[in-house]
């Protein structure tokens, strides 16, 4: 069964600064005739007159609102929708329609850290800064309840549903990753979080995870990995370094003519050069006086 949406439509409202000073007026004129009445300078009109023109002026202050900057009314009688005003100042409607006001200022909502299981099934904790507002009054007062109690369980239930969607780090076939590629994972938690929260009348500006690490029960061993990785990725770029060099010393020393080695000789070489190349510590040379043959 489909939402039925109420559409955000203008109010029928009026300037409140004339209404204001009229107001006034009305209010003054039984203060006036009361002041006449005592000083016997003229017989004054009737109670129910005076009576009437107070109620009056009363009624008209009544209808007088503020509206700020950013700022809307929605305008109800007897609890139907009768229009949104978004025109900022002093305004005026009939006093027996009711205003409920409600900001249209950009807003800021950091969500709870959660702990959540990547794509790998790996539990991790994630959370997220959210920039919203509100571009329908209407949908927002009228077709969810409490609106920015809404978004606070969207936010969590997108950030859960992004988080399936991708592997925190060292992902296969070089896909995608929570940690490594932000600025996608940003854009799919905006478009999947707008079309949640698009039924109460937000608009999401920009999202932006705050918080992204392993869950503290795989920390450690996940750190340890990583600094394998990292040994075993040096220890690659060591040894290919080191086969280079060991390639193009035995290319100059065969176009220079300097020494004619055997294949046992070469290997013998080879292999002198890559302890020295790739080992941990520093080669301790042994010197040979004599032959290199025996």
């Amino acid at each position: 069964m489909s939402l039925r949406r109420t559409p955000e439509r203008v109010a029928a409202t009026g300037s409140g600064g004339w209404i204001l000073i009229l107001a006034l007026v009305v209010l003054a004129a039984p203060i006036w005739h009361v002041s006449q009445l005592i000083a016997g300078a003229a017989e004054g009109p009737h109670v129910f007159a005076m009576a009437s023109e107070g109620v009056l002026g009363l009624l008209l202050l009544s209808g007088l609102y503020s509206l700020q900057q950013n700022e809307a009314a929605a305008i109800t009688l007897f609890g139907n929708y009768k229009g949104t005003d978004r025109r900022a100042g002093l305004r005026w409607v009939v006093p027996w329609y009711g205003r409920r006001k409600i900001s249209l200022r950009v807003r800021n909502v950091t969500s709870e850290t959660l702990k959540v299981n990547d794509k790998r099934g790996n539990p991790i904790e994630i959370a997220a800064v959210v920039v919203w507002r509100v571009v329908d009054t209407a949908a927002a007062l009228f077709d969810v309840d409490h609106y920015e109690a809404f978004i606070n369980i969207q936010i969590e239930t997108a950030l859960r549903e992004i988080a399936s969607h991708f592997a925190y780090d060292h992902a296969e076939h070089e896909e995608p990753t929570l940690r490594a590629d932000a600025d996608q994972v940003n854009a799919l938690l905006r478009e999947k979080l707008q079309e949640r929260v698009a039924v109460a009348g937000l608009a999401i500006d920009e999202t932006k995870l705050s918080h992204l690490a392993y869950a503290p029960e795989i920390a450690g061993a996940m750190l340890r990995r990583q600094q394998a990785e990292a040994v075993l990725a040096a220890r690659q770029k060591i040894v290919q370094g080191a086969v280079q060099m060991v390639e193009s010393a035995l290319a100059q020393l065969s176009e220079r003519d300097i020494v004619q080695l055997d294949d046992e000789r070469r290997a013998q070489m080879v292999s002198n050069l890559l302890v020295v190349l790739c080992g941990d510590r520093d080669a301790q040379p042994v010197v040979n006086t004599g032959t290199i043959y025996p």
